[in-house]
């Protein structure tokens, strides 16, 4: 296990992995929560409980895993140069400017579904010109919603595929250099925003506000599932069949202390174990504490994952 963690080729640790995390929950939250919007707009409206959770969480996980990227890249002082220097051939100064104009855009969409609350406030406690500007602002871009949430949503998908092209720029590592990554996170981060959605989906109030999401969510639950098994298995089929290290990391990565967290924790209690408890019968899963259980098993599932292609995909160099 000492092995499996520390060895000479590693590059980023274990805090990557919360970050890679953290970004993967806010991208699928807003992902679901967007197409909830447009096909079912009459139960999310701002006083939704899954609404407000996506309110809350979406821009929160974003800047808690900036923060730990600034600190964990030591340079919390001058890690604004990234905010105004642009690097076009920088895969990171590239997310970077994916970030700020994915919270710009976030945070105009929040302040228009907010804007009676917002701008109550803004009449209390901010100069009359200021709230002009504040109120005319959320006026322009409450006129023009869908295309503010057309957009929204194409910046969190991107955001979603950033992560994985975030790893897949250290070409020097066979595991990491893979063309499905990018998806394969895209699609694990929708996981995990299904499962903090259902979380939030287990209480009272949300049953009652929005049956017909909540049964959308269950409706999705497995198909996304399956689609994330199949990534997996083109994702390391590619591997294998691509020879050389390519084929090497595969092994390494499916063997040993990794393969574990793999067979064990990904597949079977990441994966399997949920889509096992939302294959009940009904009257089985009426307890509020089996699909908060399910959620649980596949946020560690999703976070094994991103620390399983982190640490697995850097134990072998091309």
């Amino acid at each position: 296990m000492h092995n499996a963690f520390h060895f000479s080729s590693l590059v980023w640790d274990w805090p990557i992995a919360v970050y890679l995390l953290l970004v993967g929950i806010s991208s699928g939250m807003l992902v679901l929560t967007l197409l909830f919007r447009r096909y079912l707009p009459a139960e999310n409206q701002h006083a939704n409980p899954l609404i407000a959770a996506t309110a809350i969480i979406a821009p929160l996980s974003v800047v808690v895993g900036l923060v730990i990227l600034i600190f964990h890249l030591a340079r919390p002082v001058t890690f604004w140069y990234l905010m105004v220097f642009y690097n076009p051939g920088s895969i990171m100064s590239l997310g970077v400017m994916l970030f700020q104009v994915y919270m710009l855009v976030l945070f105009l969409w929040l302040a228009s579904l907010y804007q009676q609350p917002l701008l109550a406030w803004s009449a209390r406690h901010l100069p009359g010109a200021l709230h002009g500007l504040l109120n005319g602002v959320i006026t322009r871009v409450t006129r023009g919603m869908r295309p503010v949430e057309n957009l929204l949503l194409v910046l969190a998908l991107l955001l979603g595929c950033y992560t994985g092209f975030l790893l897949s720029a250290l070409k020097s590592f066979p595991l990491l250099n893979n063309p499905v990554l990018p998806v394969l996170f895209l699609v694990s981060g929708v996981t995990s925003g299904v499962a903090v959605l259902m979380m939030v989906g287990t209480s009272a109030r949300c049953r009652r506000a929005c049956p017909q999401t909540l049964h959308l969510l269950h409706a999705l639950e497995k198909p996304i599932a399956l689609i994330e098994l199949f990534l997996l298995f083109a994702f390391f089929i590619g591997l294998l069949l691509g020879g050389g290290q390519k084929t090497v990391a595969a092994q390494v990565a499916l063997s040993g202390f990794w393969g574990g967290v793999f067979w064990i924790g990904i597949i079977g209690i990441g994966m399997l174990a949920p889509l096992a408890a939302g294959s009940l019968p009904a009257r089985r899963r009426s307890s509020p504490h089996l699909p908060r259980i399910a959620a649980g098993l596949t946020l560690l599932g999703v976070f094994l994952l991103r620390l399983f292609v982190l640490y697995a995909g850097q134990m072998t160099v091309a």
